[in-house]
């Protein structure tokens, strides 16, 4: 799932060369630990976040109300919307999160910058809580377990402090060798203000002479629409849609998730296969952050993509399509499992079709009673068939019975031959 980790980094400076740095504290008391009352609830708030996530939205709807929003304006902001949204997507989740494919250095200098924009904290805290995610999926551990609820996982945990002592561990050894990942954590308020707000401020207004549209709308209410596309994928893409490969967790594929976090959608797909550089893997599934990757790895800004081998995903599919098709079977009337009938010998099953329509195919005692009048060869084929093993007929001696024949027989099971079908021999009652 698409993580947001904290806006703005509150952690020392000091980059720990431990790898499960941000895990690795003493466990003491933390308000978490409390259940929210009313003489608490105010300490269990993250008064970073929260004061962001309500006063960016509503500033940006004041603007909204006050400033014309003019083309020029219009057009940069969903352009940066589509650089910010996909610095998130294709660089904070499936290179640095995932490692599904690996980027020349100008290019992950590109989404470093274009990332921070999306101010969704440093690519190290995004990282950590993502992968944290994926290893806890669903249990109290995930940072934003949608076992939570909606609300929760789609912005609630921001709003609320993270408790350390139960957030799984992630190893992030890999980023903290990274000197570029190194600098911009420990710089991210520059990189966000920077990148965030200013940026599409200057554009705007030294492009077109609109400053405070592209603070209202390139910057601010672009930023809600890029926070809330990420925010669904933690949220709408565990609710809505198909367990296309797996239902043991909340993550599901469905297009309009997909439609409304740049491909990041196919959510269910992303969690059997996390390497994958795909989320999308058929060509009318809209995924631009997998067309971006695949079409810079033809000039050399992307290389080693990974693809998860296409046998084991289609294994995968397979086995789920089957687990709906026996949920359905179980919806039919199959008649008793041969294991639970009782077990005759040749010469009982003779006797009792002396006062009951009884016949035997492949070992297993029909009675045929409710069925003579409606035979379609004819109730004389029937009854003269009673007390006899007729397999032989009902295999293409006579006649080849059809799929229908043989599920209609199931249902007029009585008995069992001794030695004739592969049951649990116990002594007739």
């Amino acid at each position: 799932m698409v993580a947001q980790a904290t806006f703005l980094p509150t952690e020392p400076e000091e980059i720990s060369q431990n790898p499960f740095y941000l895990n690795e504290r003493p466990k003491r008391w933390n308000i978490r630990d409390d259940p929210i009352t009313w003489s608490n609830w105010y300490k269990h708030i993250n008064w970073l976040h929260t004061p962001l996530l309500i006063g960016i939205p509503t500033i940006g709807l004041y603007g909204a109300f006050t400033t014309k929003l003019t083309v020029y304006t219009a057009i940069w902001a969903v352009i940066y919307y589509f650089i910010t949204g996909l610095g998130i997507t294709a660089g904070y989740h499936r290179l640095w999160a995932h490692r599904a494919y690996k980027a020349s250095r100008p290019f992950e200098l590109f989404l470093i910058f274009a990332a921070s924009g999306a101010v969704e904290g440093s690519i190290r805290w995004w990282c950590r809580d993502h992968r944290a995610h994926h290893r806890f999926t669903d249990t109290s551990k995930d940072p934003y377990s949608a076992n939570k609820g909606l609300f929760y996982s789609h912005i609630g945990w921001m709003m609320l402090k993270q408790n350390p002592n139960e957030i799984g561990r992630a190893d992030i050894s890999d980023l903290n060798a990274d000197q570029m990942i190194v600098i911009q954590h420990r710089y991210y308020g520059l990189f966000a203000i920077g990148m965030g707000f200013v940026l599409p401020t200057i554009v705007a207004g030294l492009g077109w002479g609109d400053y405070w549209g592209g603070f209202y709308y390139a910057a601010l209410l672009r930023l809600t629409f890029v926070h809330h596309a990420t925010f669904c994928v933690n949220s709408l893409a565990h609710y809505l849609g198909d367990h296309t490969f797996d239902d043991r967790r909340t993550p599901r594929d469905h297009f309009i998730t997909a439609i409304l976090s740049l491909g990041e959608g196919y959510h269910n797909f992303h969690h059997e296969f996390p390497q994958d550089y795909r989320n999308a893997i058929r060509f009318y599934q809209y995924d631009p952050t997998k067309w971006l990757i695949k079409l810079l790895s033809y000039v050399g800004g992307t290389h080693h993509l990974k693809k998860f081998p296409d046998n084991e995903i289609k294994k995968g599919k397979f086995l789920m399509e089957q687990k709906k098709l026996d949920q359905k079977k179980l919806l039919l009337q199959w008649g008793k499992d041969i294991s639970k009938l009782p077990v005759f010998t040749f010469e009982e099953f003779q006797d009792g079709a002396k006062t009951n329509n009884w016949i035997c195919i492949e070992g297993i005692i029909h009675d045929v009673s409710s069925f003579i009048n409606e035979h379609p060869g004819g109730k004389s084929f029937l009854t003269t068939s009673i007390g006899r093993d007729v397999t032989t007929y009902f295999n293409g001696g006579v006649y080849d019975h059809s799929n229908a024949a043989r599920n209609l027989m199931s249902n007029l099971r009585v008995g069992v031959i001794a030695g004739g079908g592969e049951v649990e021999h116990r002594k007739t009652k």
